[in-house]
């Protein structure tokens, strides 16, 4: 009988497999025995590719990485690159919730992450950051990234907005009017964050300092 042509596993396919499961099942169903079992293997096969359980999920960490798009920072308007990226950025974490816990604390060794902080940052820099600036901004844009997609604003609240009005009638209008809203309030925030940073490049531009705060309007994107 002739050999496959293709490989029945590789780091690719078992990563791929991994993130499949961390999506469907959640962290607490990923095990390299249940991983081999969901591809038809022994588990002794996925070794041969992947090490161990951290290398892994460094491997999953590279296949999230990779379906955020890097294009916008390249645009010549850098507040508009920097704010699609963000939402962008967003947008495959929310598709990967429960890889967040994983994979957000542990160390940036992912090449397509380090490529994804070296443009931002080079973004940045370019608009008129120093390299400390830009490293500080970065870390504002994963803070305000990664915190509202680990757990949206709305979940916090498990009762109709009705039942919160004998109490709390500002905080139950307020639900009453939440449509969309954790996708608004992420787009507040990065409105803020950019018109922040504008101002302050604007004020040192003249010669002027002063922090992220400033004469700035709030973004209606």
């Amino acid at each position: 009988m002739p050999r496959p042509s293709q490989a029945l596993l590789s780091r690719e396919i078992i990563a791929r497999a991994a993130l499949d499961m961390l999506d469907e099942e959640g962290v607490e169903m990923l095990t390299m025995r249940a991983l081999a079992s969901r591809l038809g293997v022994k588990g002794a096969s996925l070794y041969n590719h992947i090490a161990s359980k951290d290398e892994l999920l460094d491997a999953v960490s590279e296949l999230v990485n990779e379906e955020i798009d890097l294009r916008p920072l390249d645009r010549p308007d850098w507040r508009e690159g920097v704010a699609e990226y963000a939402r962008g950025y967003r947008r495959v974490w929310l598709g990967h919730p429960n890889t967040i816990a994983l994979i957000a604390r542990r160390r940036v060794a992912a090449s397509r992450a380090l490529l994804g902080y070296e443009k931002l940052m080079a973004a940045l820099v370019a608009a008129g950051c120093t390299a400390s600036l830009a490293a500080e901004v970065s870390a504002a844009v994963d803070y305000l990234v990664l915190g509202s997609a680990v757990e949206t604003y709305t979940a916090g609240f498990d009762r109709a907005p009705a039942d919160y009005r004998p109490s709390y009638p500002t905080l139950a209008a307020a639900l009453e009017d939440s449509a969309r809203l954790d996708e608004r309030g992420f787009e507040l925030a990065l409105g803020l964050l950019l018109d922040g940073l504008a101002a302050r490049l604007e004020l040192s531009a003249h010669g002027g300092q002063g922090g992220l705060a400033g004469p700035a309007r709030v973004s209606d994107a």
